[in-house]
């Protein structure tokens, strides 16, 4: 077993919700905000999304900026005593690869955000431009970092869109965005979001702990013609479970970065079937992006945003979970988590 992290902080900025915890208590009463965007399909209606209002009508690189600031100052304000010079940003975007995408320059990115905020974080930090899967990839490194080069705290960030015209074309051409020609397909949105994570076998209150990750690469990904199996999520499950030392089964429900397409959902049935061993009464199925749209890169710390405070609040189907996420290229990734009290229990 790999070394628990606690999840300490959260901040977001969603199409729902312009903080963490108003973000949260919309997706708790399935509160969304598709609207019609300034983009049409090839129909000529408008197409949905779920835009985030800023309080100037922001756009492009811009926008993804101030979306990261706010929530990054959202987890510093709830933690003042966090010291960014000793603290490694991973900041999570979308893929090179995703057509486009609006970030040209990764490392100028991040040194924008920096001046923007007024700090200079950790010489640590890093860029993960891993779409979906950032999250769970920002949680290895953080996890390497705490446990072997006693680093106390690190901030997982991310900001992304899908509200540019060459991205919709893209998803629209590929039969992947909901249109009024297409019904399975998802709903572009846009968000950013922000975790603090710290050891969790030293916490005195009670936190939301990663205990376990996995990853692996699905062959039948959406763009193959191959048969899905869902084998690669199934790795992935399987793999975080060991890293956890538990089973499917001593977990209660799992949050998912599904987003509407009828792929992903079958993938995620099938790899349910295949490592849940026992019968039990109910396994939720938790997706975020039913409020927020498909948000890229912030999907995951979304989701993690979203357990802690269900977890606080005392609405969640259990206290052991377990999150994935997927990229279309085929990559998967999967944690689990567990709601644990103080002094390590």
């Amino acid at each position: 077993m790999g070394l628990p992290l606690a999840i300490t902080a959260t901040g977001l900025v969603t199409g729902v919700g312009m903080s963490a915890p108003a973000t949260c208590a919309a997706i708790r009463c399935a509160i969304d905000n598709f609207q019609e965007t300034g983009f049409r399909d090839r129909g000529g209606e408008w197409i949905l999304g779920c835009e985030v209002p800023m309080e100037k009508p922001w756009r492009g690189k811009t926008k993804l900026l101030k979306m990261a600031v706010s929530a990054i100052r959202e987890v510093m304000q709830a933690k003042p005593e966090v010291n960014p010079a000793e603290t490694p940003l991973l900041l999570c975007l979308a893929e090179h690869t995703r057509p486009g995408r609006i970030i040209n320059d990764d490392a100028q990115f991040f040194l924008d955000l920096q001046q923007e905020l007024g700090v200079e974080f950790s010489d640590q930090s890093l860029v993960i431009a891993a779409g979906h899967v950032s999250a769970a990839v920002a949680f290895k490194h953080a996890r390497e970092m705490i446990q072997q080069q006693g680093v106390k705290h690190v901030l997982l960030a991310s900001s992304d869109t899908l509200l540019v015209s060459p991205t919709l074309d893209h998803y629209e051409a590929q039969e992947r965005l909901l249109t009024s020609e297409n019904s399975n397909g998802f709903i572009p949105g846009e968000a950013g979001a922000a975790l603090l994570v710290e050891s969790g076998e030293q916490q005195n209150q009670a936190a939301l702990n990663c205990e376990g990750l996995g990853f692996a690469v699905e062959t039948a990904h959406v763009d193959s013609e191959e048969p899905l199996r869902a084998e690669g999520l199934t790795a992935a499950i399987k793999a975080s479970l060991s890293d956890a030392g538990c089973e499917m089964g001593d977990l209660d429900f799992r949050i998912t970065d599904l987003s509407g397409e009828q792929y992903y959902f079958k993938e995620a049935s099938l790899a349910l079937s295949r490592t849940l061993r026992q019968r039990k009464e109910e396994f939720d199925i938790w997706h975020p992006a039913d409020c927020v749209g498909e948000v890229g890169s912030s999907q995951g710390l979304i989701m993690m945003a979203v357990l802690k405070a269900a977890c606080e609040k005392e609405y969640t189907k259990g206290y052991r979970m377990f999150a994935h996420m997927g990229n279309d290229d085929g990559k998967r990734s999967s944690v689990v988590l567990a709601w644990r009290n103080g002094g390590g229990s």
